[in-house]
């Protein structure tokens, strides 16, 4: 997973910069988001699918990508794969959208919310990579916010220095019914 971020924060208009940026109006109104998902195969790899931009972006104030509901692998029938992460880029650091909450969900309910893996159950998830660099043409995988629709943990990833990421759980998430959750910040 962690491969595919500057992978994604690479892509053309993946990054806007910092919002106190010169420039980042403009390169917000150009920026996009790209969304892939890694997946699970049968023969016990974790495969990163082709990434998936959305070219109209209806709402100005935000960003989103069109990722299909399934992944189509000519190697695999469809029903061996095991959905594991959803993965987008913002392009600034900001946290998950309701979009982003509902669209795991809505995958959870489909996939179901954990993979059995050859190294134990992987739960489904939806990462949000981001760079905290002010150059969009040279952007750094600085971290990235996770939901786990299965435990409700919404989760903050920084990149340390020596290479390990800090894990900060940020907020539990509770659905009070089918439609309506609340967030309880940490």
């Amino acid at each position: 997973m962690l491969a595919a971020c500057p992978l994604i924060l690479k892509q053309p208009q993946a990054t806007a910069g910092r919002p106190g940026d010169q420039e980042f109006p403009l390169r917000w109104k150009l920026a996009k988001e790209y969304c892939a998902w890694v997946y699970y195969t049968p023969d016990h790899q974790f495969e990163l699918s082709m990434l998936a931009a959305s070219a109209v972006q209806d709402d100005p104030r935000k960003r989103s990508c069109a990722l299909p509901a399934v992944v189509e692998d000519p190697r695999h029938p469809p029903e061996s794969l095991g959905y594991v992460f959803i993965l987008h880029n913002h392009p600034f650091e900001n946290e998950l959208s309701d979009f982003d909450i509902r669209f795991a969900v809505a995958m959870a309910d489909v996939h179901g919310l954990t993979v059995d893996t050859r190294a134990g159950p992987v739960p489904l998830s939806i990462i949000a990579f981001f760079s905290k660099g002010h150059d969009p043409t040279q952007p750094t995988c600085d971290g990235f916010f996770q939901y786990i629709p299965g435990s409700g943990q919404i989760i903050r990833w920084t990149a340390r220095e020596n290479g390990r990421w800090q894990r900060k759980q940020i907020a539990t998430l509770t659905w009070l019914d089918d439609t309506n959750y609340r967030i309880q910040r940490q």
